[in-house]
Order: C-alpha cells, then structure tokens, then sequence
C-alpha cells in the first residue's frame, strides 16, 4: 500500500497560509480544518493552514511526514441507519514546533494573506504566566506565543491595519476570546510594547468567542486495520468523528463576509450571542459525559455506547440530563429535542469512545460542567439532585485512584492528585469529605455549606465501598 504524502496523491500544489491555527490534536483535526476544508472545496475558498504546536511534546513531526495530509471517518446514524463519510483533508500545508523551529514560527507572521488564527489549546491553555517574557524563544503560555507573532506581523508590515487577524478560540471556557484578548493586552503591558500596537492588536484585530460541538475519539486504534483496508494508501493520522457538527461563532456581517459559511452546507452560525448554544451544550453533553465517567468506570464499563446502552448505568444517564435539563432556562422543547440527540449520539455504534479518555481533568471538568447544574437545582428545589449527588460521590471514590485492587485512570494535574491522596489517608469517610468538598482550588466555593451535601456524599462513599455502584445507588436514592 502506498504511502499517503502529496506526491502520491497529485495533491502538490499547497494553497497560500490563510489560517494559523495553535494545535494539532484530534478534534481540531476534525473539526476546524474539516470546516476549512469544506470552504476550499465548494466555494474555492482557497485557504491553507499552518498548524502549531502548543507544547514541547506533540505530534508536527507526525503530520508533516503525510505532507499534512489525513483522512477523516464522520461515522453515525442518520434516520435508522448507519453511514460513514470518509474524507481526505488537504488543506494543512506545514506544521511547526515553535520549541524547536522558532524561526520558522515567527516567519508565519509575515504571510502576506493571513487572515485567522484559531485554536485549541484545551480548557487550561488559555492562561497568564507572568514569568513568559517577549525574548523568550517561545513563551511557555499560548497567548504569550500569540502576542509574540501578532508583534512580529505588526513590525513586519508597519502597523498595517489591513494586516490584523481575526481570532476565532476554540477553547471550551467561558468568554474564550474576551479572555484571550485580555491576556494578551496583560503581556502589552508588562512587556511594555509601544503603544501603537496595543491599539493594533486591541482595535484593528477582531476576536470571536466560539461554541464547539462534535465528538471526536480520535485515532481507532482497535479498527485501525478494517479503516486502513477501505483506503488506497497508509494513513497514519486517521482521525474519527461522529457526523453531527455545530461551531456558534460570536460576529456580524463583517465575519460573515470573511468567512461565507452561509454557502456550504455545515452547520456554521455566526451570531451575536453564542450562550444560548454553549449553555446548553456545556451543561447537557459535556456535563452528561463527565458525570457518566467515574460512576460508569466504577460499576465496570470502559466505553460512552457501553454506558447508555446498559439497562443500569444507560437509565442513570438518562436521569442525570434529566436533572440537569430541569436547571435551564430555556426552551423547553429545545432542551428536550437536544437532550434525545444527545443520547443518540452517545450510543452511536461506530464511536468506541473510551471513558479513561473522557477522564483527563475531571475535577475542573466537574467544577465547570456539572457542578452549575447541581446547586441550581438544589437552588431551585431546596433538595439535592439524585443522580448528580451520587455523580459527585463517584467521582470523589475515583480519585482515590484505585477499586477493587486495581488501578484508576485518573489524569489530573499532580497537585490535584496528590490533594486526593491526602484526603483519602484521612481514612474516615466524614473527614475524606470534609477535606475535599472545602476545597475551593477545586470548587470554586467551600461546598460543606451546601445544606446537606456533606451527609449526601458520606451516606453515598459508605454505600459505594460497602455495595458496590449499583447497589450502592439504589440504597442510597432511598433516602432521596
């Protein structure tokens, strides 16, 4: 089988660097550069991407031994039954590490038809280091690196306002771009840039908060060779997704004219308020995924379709967006109609999405996804919610790190790690809970003053350790 590179596939000719885009991971793969791709192809949009890598380790060297090139799987089910598209996506012409090509990183500023940066640097990347300074080959946060080529591109052209970006975020953080832009200013300042490009990069540069929406498991590792059988050539880098796709893109009729999604047939909205769109795909998918993962890896399952698809922990999910539906305010029958999509979703056949994946920072996951929806409903009924209380006792138990003699996938930073072991070594279960719930690095507040949590989640812990997940369930929404 051939080799997959731009030679073999006649695909030489690389379109000019219209879009910079900081990371070069799984969904943007399968996301942003499809939705670019798209443009390329149906509207000759003719928009290439230069891809950066966010941290010292990552994949460039990966995707430029393809020549940028990968293939995408949109595997679902549309009205019964089951399709798969299969894409080759072509439009990334280089990848840089900035750790090791610094010099290259900072040339992508003096492309004559750069237009967009986008990025997703996960939910942590978008942070302020006061340590990064301008000389530093490269700052270590992603808006440092960004402020040090928006200086470039603004030196290279004079101030050219015809040069500014727009800057599209991707991160799933609330007011991505607003936060963006303030760091970036915060770097202006403490690297004491002129201030001719503070107003550069504050006025001339637009930044557009964003919502993204589609899962995205990435490399099929365990189908790796069935996909492989149905290509012409190896790809190393195949990326698979499901077929839904939603990107709410804050802007007016200015981005609208940049960028004409309006002529394509994806479903991209640029509108003037994306949180309608984020609330309730924050609280209801992204929330149902991280209250399903400790409680669904505890009763024994490994896998999203495992879960939703099993007459136990599939109700307990059902329950849980139930829980959380009833804390929105919104349309009814839209939060009804997303929430039965959603569910489709998660048991979409194709899609092994691995629940020791969805696991990586599940404590700020908690704190941001589902920890809104639990005291909003304590807030609006005066009584904690079931399945989202027993949610939160689960996750509490994974954190210990191990169950029934095996080893946890916990992925968390190592100071929050290391808070749970020394929780857990407290042994009581009042004092393990007394111990993280006050917590407020992981919470936001000390939730012992939530009326009734503290007994909740002990009764909860007891019944886990003692009976199991669910048996341990059913004795404790007895009480409820």
């Amino acid at each position: 089988m051939k080799q997959l590179n731009r030679k073999n596939t006649g695909l030489e000719k690389l379109q000019p660097i219209k879009v910079v885009q900081f990371g070069e991971g799984n969904f943007l793969r399968a996301f942003v550069d499809y939705a670019f791709h798209k443009l390329n192809k149906e509207v000759d949009f003719n928009a290439g991407i230069a891809m950066v890598q966010p941290l010292k380790d990552g994949m460039v060297h990966l995707i430029n031994d393809q020549d940028g090139l990968y293939t995408l799987f949109m595997n679902g089910i549309k009205k019964g039954e089951k399709i798969q598209d299969i894409e080759l996506i072509t439009n990334i012409v280089k990848a840089i590490n900035p750790y090791t090509e610094f010099a290259d990183y900072l040339a992508l500023a003096k492309e004559e038809e750069l237009q967009f940066i986008v990025s997703n640097t996960t939910e942590a990347g978008i942070e302020f280091i006061e340590s990064d300074t301008a000389d530093m080959q490269p700052p270590v946060s992603f808006p440092a690196k960004l402020t040090v080529l928006l200086y470039e591109r603004f030196k290279h052209f004079n101030g050219d306002t015809s040069k500014a970006v727009t800057i599209i975020p991707c991160e799933l953080i609330d007011y991505n771009s607003e936060t963006l832009k303030k760091y970036i200013l915060q770097y202006v300042d403490l690297w004491k840039l002129e201030d001719e490009f503070k107003t550069w990069v504050s006025d001339s540069c637009t930044y557009h908060s964003t919502l993204v929406d589609r899962i995205v498991p990435g490399y099929p590792r365990a189908e790796i060779e069935e996909y492989n059988n149905k290509l012409e050539y190896q790809d190393n880098l195949i990326v698979a997704a499901e077929p839904f796709f939603l990107w709410a893109i804050e802007g007016g009729d200015a981005l609208k004219a940049k960028l004409p999604f309006d002529k394509i047939d994806l479903n991209v909205k640029i509108v003037d308020d994306i949180r309608p769109f984020k609330m309730i795909k924050v609280r209801i998918l992204n929330g149902a995924h991280t209250a399903m993962v400790p409680f669904s890896l505890l009763y024994g399952n490994k896998l999203v379709m495992e879960t939703v698809n099993g007459d136990f922990t599939g109700k307990f999910v059902k329950s849980v967006i139930g829980e959380i539906s009833e804390t929105l305010d919104m349309d009814k029958n839209e939060i009804t109609a997303y929430s039965e999509e959603v569910m489709d979703r998660f048991k979409n056949p194709f899609i092994k999405h691995a629940l020791a994946d969805i696991a990586l920072n599940s404590i700020s996951k908690f704190k941001v996804r589902v920890l809104p929806s639990l005291l909003g409903y304590y807030n609006a009924n005066k009584k904690l919610p079931v399945n989202l209380t027993f949610s939160l006792a689960s996750l509490i138990q994974f954190y210990k790190g191990t169950w029934n003699d095996e080893v946890l996938p916990v992925k968390d930073s190592p100071e929050i790690v290391e808070a749970f072991k020394n929780a857990w070594q407290l042994k009581a279960t009042d004092l393990v809970v007394a111990k993280i719930l006050t917590n407020t690095e992981f919470w936001g507040e000390d939730l012992t003053q939530v009326k009734g949590l503290s007994e909740a989640l002990i009764l909860a812990l007891n019944e886990i350790e003692e009976n199991g997940i669910e048996k341990g369930f059913a004795n404790f929404s007895k009480h409820y």
